[in-house]
């Protein structure tokens, strides 16, 4: 049997009916993933031949820390992209924006009106998301197991045998017995028989975290389209249900929220809570400060460490923004409700049906090619997108200030110098500097330096001698004091790991 076949066998068989008479379970396995092949995007960009162009460009422009990006950038971003890969050998007949739409219609991407300027932004959809999340970690596996995944999974599991536990004693007990464990850690703690884990095994659960903490962002998105689905949903019961039968326009006539009182929005309401729990948020920062300051997270990479510090921030945003979602589509309801407009809808679904009805009745005697001898005049105005229509502003060519003439004049040579020392750091005077320092000793450090020569551009001038010895020198694990005057004339100092200087820089 074809693939078109067996879809078809999928779309014409129920389910729940192989279920319901006793059949194998795993032909109804195979008819649901049948239809769930046919109508999933993440199913969808998985098969395509040009999967790895898709999940390569748009988990790179839109899976980062931006998820949602004006159209017109991302459609330049891509086209560059695009000329490189052209030039790696790969066939890609379509501009940039030919590809987005592409993409937009398979259900990949998500296009929304910007808040910030005339226009529209992309984002990825939940399912391009997940098909994409899966490409990544094929790409870039995980270890299989780790000790702190189990460890995880072993003290969720002990939590929830605790907490469901209806026998208030057998509760209590096994709380005591954590009690007990604790002490007996804390008597090891003191008597020395327990040290720090070893770099590896932090290392390895700070990563096991940060995965963790990867899909948390993007739940945000399955998140949002589950309260567009509510959302359609809700209008779609108060347009089809009865006059008698009409208990949502009633419940959001009495001022209802059906939106927040949702299992997702009070799902939600709790999620968010915690998350802005202002103890909670200055503890989580205070322990990733203390992670960060020991001696094994220099082995992070600065991604990592960044996507640490950003956690709590990304998650407060993003709540922020399902917030904002959450009442515009509360207030949206409600006004659709209050100002009757549901009401011309109905309208509009009765002569829908009247006409449908009509339809089939004369579909037995009346063929689709037969003349109906009716005339209908069709606008003269081509009907296109609204988004295509460019509209005229003449508040855009009004000159609201008065054209000053500027006169021309030879430009200084110190004067450049001068703008560009405020703008760039001078490395040829900081080379110049640590080489002279150099002449005299065999090595020497960032302090030295600083020491020899006052730094001219404040905390520039800093900066560009610890990126020099980065490059060309070697750090060592002891600190060193630097200290400078600022371009304000306030002595400044800082304690940094010892940046030394072994060689002429060039």
């Amino acid at each position: 049997m074809t693939q078109p076949e067996l879809s078809a066998a999928a779309a014409s068989t129920d389910v729940g009916v192989f279920l319901q008479n006793g059949r194998v379970p795993a032909v109804a396995q195979v008819l649901e993933l049948l239809q769930l092949a046919e109508r999933d995007a993440a199913w969808k960009l998985l098969r395509a031949d040009s999967a790895p162009v898709v999940a390569g460009l748009l988990g790179t422009h839109l899976g980062g820390d931006e998820r949602r990006v004006d159209a017109e950038e991302l459609y330049e971003r891509i086209d560059a992209d695009l000329e490189r890969l052209r030039a790696q050998g790969l066939i890609l007949p379509l501009t940039a924006k030919g590809y987005c739409g592409e993409w937009r219609s398979a259900g990949f991407l998500v296009r929304r009106p910007s808040s910030e300027a005339r226009g529209e932004t992309l984002e990825l959809s939940p399912d391009a998301i997940a098909g994409i999340r899966f490409l990544q970690g094929r790409a870039a596996p995980r270890s299989s197991v780790t000790e702190s995944r189990l460890a995880s999974l072993a003290a969720q599991v002990r939590r929830l045998a605790i907490d469901t536990d209806p026998d208030v004693s057998a509760r209590i007990a096994l709380l005591e017995e954590e009690i007990e464990s604790i002490e007996r850690r804390i008597e090891s703690l003191r008597s020395g028989d327990e040290s720090a884990i070893d770099e590896d095994r932090a290392l390895e659960r700070v990563r096991d975290v940060l995965a963790q903490a990867a899909d948390v962002p993007d739940d945000f998105a399955r998140v949002r389209a589950e309260f567009e689905t509510l959302n359609a949903s809700l209008r779609a019961k108060i347009v089809e249900s009865d006059v008698s039968q009409a208990s949502v326009v009633d419940e959001v006539f009495r001022g209802i929220d059906h939106i927040s009182d949702s299992d997702a929005g009070r799902s939600f309401a709790a999620f968010s809570q915690l998350v802005l729990d202002p103890a909670l948020g200055a503890a989580f920062e205070a322990d990733i400060r203390r992670i960060l300051d020991r001696r094994f997270a220099r082995d992070l990479t600065s991604d990592e460490r960044r996507a640490l510090r950003a956690f709590l921030a990304t998650l407060k945003g993003r709540s922020a923004e399902i917030h904002d979602v959450i009442t515009l589509f509360a207030r949206a309801l409600r006004r659709y409700v209050q100002s009757q407009d549901y009401q011309r809808d109905r309208v509009l679904r009765t002569l829908l049906r009247e006409a449908q009805h009509a339809g089939v009745e004369a579909a037995a005697h009346t063929r689709p090619w037969h003349p109906t001898f009716l005339t209908l005049d069709l606008s003269a105005v081509a009907l296109s997108s609204v988004g295509a229509i460019d509209l005229h502003d003449p508040a855009e060519f009004a000159a609201t200030e008065e054209i000053v003439t500027q006169t021309t004049s030879l430009a200084s040579l110190e004067e450049l110098r001068a703008i560009a020392r405020e703008t760039e750091i001078d490395f040829d005077e900081l080379t110049r500097n640590v080489n002279d320092l150099l002449a005299e000793v065999p090595s020497c450090t960032v302090a030295d330096v600083l020491a020899r020569y006052p730094a001219t551009q404040g905390v520039g001038s800093v900066i560009g001698l610890l990126s020099i010895a980065a490059e060309q020198g070697t750090v060592d694990d002891e600190p060193e004091v630097l200290a400078w005057q600022g371009a304000d004339g306030v002595p400044r100092a800082a304690i940094v790991a010892a940046h030394r200087f072994t060689g002429a820089v060039a």
